[in-house]
């Protein structure tokens, strides 16, 4: 059963949209800030904890000319920037042509990175690419132990991330302030993150001392109940004690910040979603617009789509792309 479907069995929680009494807040904002681009599924790895189930055997694979689309979107709605994601999005083979044409016109281009895509065959330049390019980067390391680490994402991946690391600032990044190095930290199980400026410590404090790494920021990010993750608290038996979890957390004051209302996500086959945990359940925006549509018409305000799933971006000190979100 799809996990949609396992939401709407959870009667005793109420709908997301019953939790916000202001209308507005129901709208996308006057402006979007972020195009998030999802250049496709296919990834080197499989982590647990994937919401879109990216992994090596995926086959969805953005075109350029969806590329294309999304660039003349981004001069016609007036976006700052431009959040490049997968999947790996280093495995599609528009993926630097898509970069460069991207910093030309836009002056904040992040590229969100497994790190261990960087040591595979034809990729071990990307550093140097990217530094050439001022590219930010958003990478995941679920956690600063090898072994918390590798329970999500594979044996010997934090091994590999270290040294990807490592590369990085040698060529300046988390150093430079052109070149911005940020992390992500996911928990490892169905339980909550911690509070976004203490870990963001920890591990500067555990990567510093035991490493030599350094970088700028911590984002932590609350675990969706879709997609693997999904499936595993389902299999569990899990998904109605974390789903009252993020209920019982629900936090008014993140509301306003919630990345839906600023941003719209660009699935490979240049469908839109309010978000990307709504591009992995294929809940398409309101107006059905699509990246063809919205690179020729100016924006306008359009009502978002919600479902139970939305309670992880409001849980706590709030969840989204780019961290915690609590106003």
């Amino acid at each position: 059963m799809e996990i949609r479907e396992k939401f709407r069995e959870l009667t005793e929680i109420p709908e997301f949209e019953s939790r916000i009494e202001d209308e507005q807040i129901k709208m996308t904002g006057e402006h979007m800030e972020v195009l998030q681009v999802n250049v496709g599924r296919l990834c080197n790895l499989a982590c647990k904890h994937c919401h879109v189930e990216a992994g090596p055997k995926r086959t969805e694979i953005m075109s350029r000319e969806v590329m294309e689309a999304c660039l003349e979107a981004y001069g016609m709605q007036g976006f700052r920037t431009i959040d490049i994601t997968g999947g790996a999005p280093e495995m599609n083979p528009n993926f630097r042509w898509f970069v460069e044409e991207a910093v030309k016109i836009c002056p904040h281009v992040i590229v969100r990175t497994n790190l261990v895509i960087m040591l595979e065959e034809g990729y071990e330049d990307l550093p140097e690419f990217y530094a050439a390019n001022k590219v930010e980067l958003v990478c995941s390391l679920p956690h600063y132990k090898a072994k918390n680490a590798d329970r999500q994402r594979g044996e010997g991946v934090f091994e590999g991330s270290i040294e990807v690391l490592k590369k990085l600032n040698a060529i300046g990044y988390g150093r430079k302030p052109e070149l911005v190095l940020n992390m992500v930290y996911n928990p490892g199980g169905a339980f909550f993150p911690p509070a976004q400026g203490a870990i963001e410590r920890e591990y500067k404090d555990r990567l510093g001392r035991e490493y030599g790494i350094v970088f700028n920021n911590l984002f932590t990010i609350t675990n969706n109940p879709i997609g693997r993750f999904g499936g595993f608290l389902v299999r569990s038996g899990n998904l109605a004690g974390y789903m009252q979890k993020l209920y019982g957390a629900f936090n008014g004051k993140t509301l306003p910040n919630m990345m839906c209302r600023s941003q719209v996500s660009v699935g490979w086959d240049g469908s839109l979603y309010d978000c990307d945990f709504n591009q992995a359940l294929g809940m398409e925006i309101s107006t059905g617009e699509t990246i063809m549509t919205l690179a020729k018409q100016p924006y306008r305000p359009r009502r978002i789509c919600f479902d139970k799933h939305c309670y992880a971006c409001t849980a706590g000190q709030g969840s989204s792309c780019g961290g915690s979100t609590e106003g």
